[in-house]
């Protein structure tokens, strides 16, 4: 049994050793959020979309970095997984994207309010969260189901932004969303000129077309339409 000097000293040195252990952590977690955040890469830009962000209110039914609401889709790491072109589209016109589906609201943003955002975002999916939030574990369900799964298309090989804004909308060989008509055999139904045009404009070739259309460049659009005309 500890004296009452002994108590008192024992008190002192905790207190010390533990204040000490905490003031290094401090300095060592303060030392690694420039490069754990991106500092450098906060740019005005990025600041205005946070302004944007903030001022909309998005939190109110979106997450990032684990706050937020849970109405609408998680955003921590939406530009590695949907894109620049989806996020542009998405903002531009949301009722288009998901026709009679989505109810986000339509906020008429500027092209570079929208350029601010998807900046915000970027920079948002790049800090380093220490690994949050984490991928999705689909189980052995999931993996059962996808006996034939999109990384199985045979070649050309799917362009990146193939899985980031038409897989939202459209169906292949089972993996997608059903908006839009399945793509199985769009090969065969229509010529490499064809979809060129279509996803350059849907709807100067198609008036009452619900696809809308996309910000992509020439180069996306050749990659696609070349990809398309390899399903047959």
């Amino acid at each position: 049994m500890l004296t009452k000097s002994a108590a008192k000293k024992f008190f002192i040195i905790g207190t010390v050793v533990c204040s000490g252990c905490f003031v290094l952590l401090t300095v060592d977690t303060i030392s690694r959020v420039p490069k754990q955040t991106n500092a450098d890469k906060i740019t005005p830009q990025v600041i205005h979309g946070k302004d944007l962000w903030d001022h909309n209110n998005c939190m109110g039914c979106h997450t990032i970095m684990g706050e937020g609401a849970y109405y609408a889709p998680e955003l921590t790491k939406v530009y590695e997984r949907r894109g620049e072109v989806f996020i542009k589209s998405m903002l531009k016109d949301p009722a288009s994207m998901y026709p009679g589906q989505r109810k986000m609201q339509q906020y008429n943003f500027t092209d570079e309010e929208i350029n601010s955002l998807v900046a915000f975002l970027k920079w948002v999916g790049e800090v380093d969260l220490n690994g949050f939030p984490a991928k999705p574990d689909l189980g052995p369900a999931a993996a059962k189901a996808a006996t034939t799964t999109l990384s199985q298309i045979p070649t050309p090989t799917r362009p990146a932004v193939y899985d980031q804004v038409c897989v939202a909308c459209h169906t292949l060989q089972g993996q997608g969303g059903v908006v839009g008509p399945a793509l199985d055999g769009v090969g065969t139904r229509r010529a490499h000129d064809y979809l060129v045009s279509w996803l350059r404009d849907p709807l100067a070739v198609k008036a009452d077309s619900k696809m809308p259309k996309l910000p992509l460049t020439d180069e996306q659009i050749q990659e696609l339409a070349s990809f398309l005309s390899s399903q047959k």
